[in-house]
């Protein structure tokens, strides 16, 4: 008769949800109708990893695991799943207005993540491992940019309250001749002027630190970025920090995006209908991922602001009526639909090595070949070092440098 019940056991097809935490994870079993078996808490170890593992399997056949939390806390319990052959889904937190309703606890959670598994509503793949360093260099260059932006907030605090003699000195210089005179400075006078020197000198060095460290983080995360996806690095306007964040928010394996307007969507940049009346219209979306939201404002700016093609565009639609809003808008969308290129296909980049030893060869300057283009100099140069691509303006300037 027990063997019997196990045959059963092992024949029927059930579905696991796991809720995550820092030390433990709650995981759940329900049948493949829906109804609720056993669920159980293990650690955040190896062997929990394995004890949950053999929990799911003891109760049947496993379709598909629901998982909260694949990028954090459940990262260590997806990657073992993974690894020994179970397929998972990632999970969003239910709604406020689901948790109202049913409640909150690590089981009610765990339950909800295995229906929707079952259901379907979970059906995204979690993110792959191989943009793990670059998350975490992004990730340590960012909170190198907070802490200086901060400690340059507390320098000029510091100097609004300072003695008149030190604010008339200081007071007045902007930026990196601040830093470089405070950080240089000896401290001398009475207690208040010391202490005041003190702390605007240990100020002044920490910004300096923080610049050395950024910067060293930012050629880092360039380096990884541009070995993992050279033909979004070098799509004009897109700096390490943006190609970074774009890559983090898609994951390493974005074929898990099925569409290029799920990415948009993905990233706020889809367009949601505002129309109402006689008003027929659409205004830029307020959700998605904020972040990858603000790297495509980045990349639309940079391109407003020095790409012909865009500065054409954006007359065209100005000359239409539209607003600068709108505008925006359109471009972060067009944007999105670029950028799902370079993250789902390999991109070609043209050659650019032989740009600089021909026009050395030639003895033509750096500034002579910008004034021929109209461009900055700077322009050229990481043209040339492979940093920015414009694949016109590289023609252009490899046949003028052929004909010269």
């Amino acid at each position: 008769m027990a063997s019997e019940v196990a045959a059963d056991t092992m024949d029927r097809d059930v579905f696991g949800g796991v809720d995550s935490h820092a030390d433990t994870v709650h995981v759940a079993v329900i049948s493949d109708n829906g109804g609720h078996l056993a669920d159980a808490e293990f650690a955040t170890t190896t062997a929990g990893y394995a004890a949950a593992l053999a929990f799911l399997t003891a109760h049947g056949g496993v379709v598909a695991i629901g998982v909260e939390g694949t990028s954090s806390y459940g990262a260590g319990f997806t990657r073992t799943a993974r690894s020994r052959g179970h397929q998972v889904v990632e999970v969003n937190r239910p709604d406020r207005a689901e948790r109202r309703r049913t409640g909150k606890s690590d089981p009610i959670d765990a339950y909800a993540a295995a229906r929707a598994a079952l259901s379907g509503r979970a059906s995204s793949s979690p993110k792959d491992e191989t943009v793990a360093g670059i998350r975490a260099l992004h990730n340590a260059a960012r909170s190198a940019v907070k802490a200086r932006t901060a400690a340059l907030n507390q320098i000029g605090n510091v100097l609004i309250t300072a003695p008149d003699a030190i604010r008339a000195k200081y007071g007045q210089l902007k930026s990196t001749d601040r830093t470089e005179a405070l950080a240089r400075l000896r401290p001398t006078g009475d207690a208040l002027h010391v202490a005041v020197l003190t702390a605007l000198k240990s100020l002044a060095r920490r910004v300096k630190e923080l610049t050395a460290e950024h910067e060293t983080l930012t050629r880092a995360l360039d380096a990884e970025v541009t070995t993992h996806n050279p033909g979004l690095r070098a799509a004009y306007g897109v700096g390490p920090d943006t190609a970074a964040q774009l890559l983090i928010t898609a994951g390493g394996n974005p074929e898990r995006m099925r569409t290029e307007a799920s990415f948009a969507a993905l990233c706020g940049a889809a367009p949601v209908p505002a129309s109402s009346g006689r008003t027929n219209r659409h205004r830029l979306s307020r959700g998605g991922d904020r972040t990858a939201n603000a790297a495509l404002y980045r990349v639309a700016l940079v391109r407003m602001s020095s790409d012909a093609r865009t500065r054409a565009y954006v007359a065209r639609q100005t000359a239409a009526g539209r607003t600068k809003k709108e505008i925006i808008r359109m471009l972060k969308r067009a944007i999105a639909r670029e950028m799902f290129r370079c993250l789902t296909t390999t991109v070609t980049i043209p050659g650019t090595a032989d740009l600089r030893p021909l026009r050395q060869a030639k003895n033509i300057t750096l500034t002579a070949v910008a004034q021929h283009f109209g461009v900055w100099p700077t322009t050229i140069s990481r043209i040339e070092r492979g940093l920015s691509r414009d694949d016109d303006l590289t023609y252009a300037y490899r046949n003028w440098l052929q004909a010269a």
